[in-house]
């Protein structure tokens, strides 16, 4: 294949009228699929963005989308919202959060752990903004229920046929300790089309119970403000500004009290180990403060739980983690490299949450992540 056919390799997605578009129309690509300009980002699972991807990995997108199908027929207008289950779970948690319980905490099944990805961003980008918020709450290590406070809701995502039995019994014990919680059942995988539905449709309901707009995301662009004033000062200067923030984790949640929540914003290279140590800390946190403890990869945190550290409710105890790059990459056409764009994004999201006055300290890490990870949760817990 000649180097005028080259654009026969690929594949594009985009929107209409999009530069993407264009360059595809120009190069040959083999095929453009146009999405709807009116379907946003993270609204857009079950659109080309979500189903190409599918696709091509393999999965059947026509039981998919049946599943999907069928779950917006259940949640038409008209039908009653106990009957309607993406009303009735947007309500449950809307109201629930009106009520102080905007921790909504997403406990899956083992092999659907994944979705929860999803829906934080969903949920976050959503709901946190002038002021208020639903804090999603995945992949938080379980504990003995005696260390939950009253700003929880659970909601349990269960596949039948997967190995749960360690969580059913978690979730009993939950239960039984009078934290509210909410069991969806998942029959097989092909169910997660209808979740997918389910979810837009309750995000959007609980939204309009918070009374916020769940289809905008103004503090995105905000950072993205202060990350180019950031790259352009090192553009002028040959290096980046200096963080100033305090670095010591136990001051920062010394005055940690119901209601507040860590959320550990680690810029690290995201492997089995640093997930274990990160864990760890989570667990460590919940045990010793009683509070809840999220965790996110930078910089994709930006245009997720980015939005609600910025623009939600002022409960957040933020712990900025960064670390040199061992191995770094030019970028074409640009005078710096990938390792110095990472680190102005986690500076501009350091700036932006001080300018709002956020409760927030950064340590920098020499190397890897793992080994003083571990020595902060194991501080934590001796004192």
């Amino acid at each position: 294949m000649g180097k005028e056919q080259a654009g026969r390799n690929f594949v594009a997605i985009t929107d209409d009228g999009a530069s993407l578009a264009r360059l595809a129309e120009e190069t040959g690509f083999r095929r453009c699929f146009l999405n709807p300009s009116d379907v946003g980002g993270r609204y857009s699972v079950l659109s080309y963005f979500g189903l190409v991807p599918a696709a091509l990995m393999g999965v059947d997108i026509i039981p998919l989308l049946d599943r999907a199908d069928s779950m917006r027929e259940r949640c038409v207008s008209g039908v009653p919202t106990q009957e309607n289950p993406g009303a009735w779970l947007g309500a449950t948690i809307g109201a629930l959060a009106r009520q102080g319980r905007d921790k909504l905490t997403l406990v899956t099944s083992p092999s659907i752990g994944s979705f929860g990805l999803w829906l934080e961003q969903l949920i976050a980008e959503s709901t946190g903004k002038e002021g208020k918020g639903i804090i999603p709450v995945d992949g938080e290590p379980l504990v003995d229920p005696a260390n939950y406070g009253d700003d929880r809701l659970f909601v349990y995502l269960r596949l039948e046929g997967d190995d749960n039995s360690t969580i059913d019994r978690t979730m009993e014990r939950i239960k039984a300790s009078g934290q509210p919680a909410v069991e969806l059942e998942l029959q097989d995988r092909y169910d997660l089309g209808a979740e997918f539905f389910r979810w837009e449709f309750a995000t959007a309901v609980a939204g309009a119970i918070l009374g916020i707009n769940p289809f905008d995301q103004p503090n995105v662009q905000a950072a993205k403000d202060v990350t180019k004033r950031v790259l352009q000062e090192y553009q002028n200067s040959g290096r980046l500004p200096t963080a100033e923030a305090a670095s010591r984790l136990n001051d920062l949640l010394a005055g940690a009290k119901q209601g507040n929540y860590l959320a550990i914003m680690a810029y690290l290279r995201q492997t089995p180990e640093v997930d274990e140590a990160l864990a760890d800390l989570r667990r460590k946190v919940i045990e010793k403060y009683h509070i809840v403890a999220t965790a996110g990869y930078g910089p994709r945190l930006l245009h997720s739980t980015g939005q609600l550290h910025k623009g939600g409710p002022d409960t957040g105890l933020f712990l900025q983690v960064t670390v040199d790059h061992k191995k770094d990459l030019p970028i074409s056409g640009e005078p710096y490299t990938f390792g110095v764009l990472a680190d102005a994004q986690a500076l501009g999201d350091l700036q932006a949450l001080q300018s709002l006055g956020r409760h927030v300290i950064r340590i920098h890490l020499a190397s890897g992540g793992t080994i003083a990870l571990r020595e902060l949760a194991n501080e934590l817990a001796s004192r």
